[in-house]
Parts: structure tokens; sequence; C-alpha cells
């Protein structure tokens, strides 16, 4: 039987395209025993506010842990939560769907200001939002797996493990995978296509793709598939 499956490193609230890539497969394995890398998606996201875009960042502990992984990076407060999650009030209490999925947010903020690792937050708050969209895929930890030597040589062996036979990468990694590898390996290497997302009633303009997926939940709350290419393929 075919199988797809994607393996990408958590994020904290992503974009829409980090969804479609998940709906895409089977499997989504998320590589957090890589290193975490400073100033990136892994611990922050964007929103859009009537001062434009803002990042919201979990402050997390990286003196002298210049090559931790991002399994390992932990949280340097506990009022993040709090404060994210006030930050989101204050600047989508006018999106029509803000009452609909406030008492859930809340509640999972609630929670996260308990936990410690920020791969747990980022998977809390992927399964939370999986579920808002519908998406079924089975997410898994590349922890759960035995890893090998070689970037490339690495992910293919995740996908066997995985019993994949199509991997399904985002378009940035075109400039590192051996895609030789993959097809000695007999696995179908395809690259997910972020291009053409139509625009959907947003909050202070002008329009901008590249914010958190909270941004679209907030605003067209059970229409989000609408606007998302995994759904209309």
């Amino acid at each position: 039987m075919a199988k797809k499956v994607a393996i990408l490193q958590s994020n904290y609230i992503p974009w829409k395209g980090y969804f479609d890539l998940i709906n895409s497969v089977d499997e989504f394995i998320l590589y957090d025993d890589v290193q975490f890398t400073r100033r990136d998606w892994r611990n922050r996201n964007k929103i859009k506010t009537p001062q434009g875009i803002v990042w919201l960042t979990i402050p997390v502990k990286v003196k002298d842990r210049y090559y931790q992984k991002i399994k390992e990076t932990e949280v340097s407060s506990t009022t993040w939560a709090a404060s994210h999650w006030k930050t989101l009030q204050y600047n989508y209490a006018r999106a029509p769907f803000f009452d609909t999925y406030a008492p859930t947010f809340a509640e999972i903020y609630d929670q996260l200001a308990q936990e410690t690792l920020l791969s747990r937050i980022n998977f809390t708050l992927l399964k939370a939002i999986c579920g808002i969209l519908g998406i079924r895929t089975q997410l898994s930890w590349s922890m759960d797996y035995e890893l090998v030597e070689g970037k490339t040589e690495r992910l293919v062996n995740l996908c066997q493990q995985a019993g994949g036979d199509t991997y399904l990468s985002g378009p940035a990694a075109q400039d590192y995978l051996q895609p030789e590898i993959f097809e000695q390996a007999g696995i179908t290497l395809a690259y997910y296509d972020y291009s053409g997302y139509p625009e959907y009633p947003q909050l202070f303009p002008p329009f901008e793709h590249s914010v958190s997926i909270l941004d679209l939940l907030l605003n067209v709350g059970p229409d989000a598939p609408r606007y998302m290419k995994s759904y209309l393929s």
C-alpha cells in the first residue's frame, strides 16, 4: 500500500503551508533530533496587528547551549504563554471567529505555561490545530526511529522505517537533498508547491500570507480549508 511521508522540524503555530504539507501525507515525522537554530521558526511566528507584523517568540535557554537539539531546548520563562494569549486576544478580538476558538486556545495556553520543552509545546499546538482542521495524518517523532549518518541518507532511512514509498518535501530542501539517494532506495521524491494561495478576509491590510495559521482560523473559521491547497487536490 502506497504511503507518503514528510519529515520536518516542529514549528511554533506555523503558517498554513506547514499544515498543507501535513495534510498531504500519511505520516508526518517531527524532526526534532537536529540542532536548534536561533531566529528561526522553531520558537516563533508572525501575527497581524494594527501596527503591522509582530513576532510571537517563546523565550528559550540558549546560553552556552550552541549545539543543543530542538528536542532538548527548554523554555526560559513561565510567563510567555499568558503573554502570547493576551497578545492574540488584543489583536484578534474583532476577528469573526475569535469567540469560536478562544475557549480552546485559552485552555491550551494555560496548560502550556507548565511545559518546559519547546518540542512538546509545538506538538501540543500542532495536534490541536490539526484537530480543528480535520487533519488525520499520523504525527510521530524522529526520536521514535533509529537514526543513521548523512543528511539525505537519514531522511531516506526514516522514510523506509516508516514504510513510506514517497517523500514529500518543502521546496527549500532542493538546495541540499541528493535525489539519487532516494532513487536508489526506490523512494519517489516530490516537492510541495507553496505558490498560488488565494487571499482570505484578513484584519489590518495589506494582506500577508506568511503569518501563523491562527490568523486564517480566527478570520474565516470552518471555511479555512477553502483557502488551503491540500484540500483542493
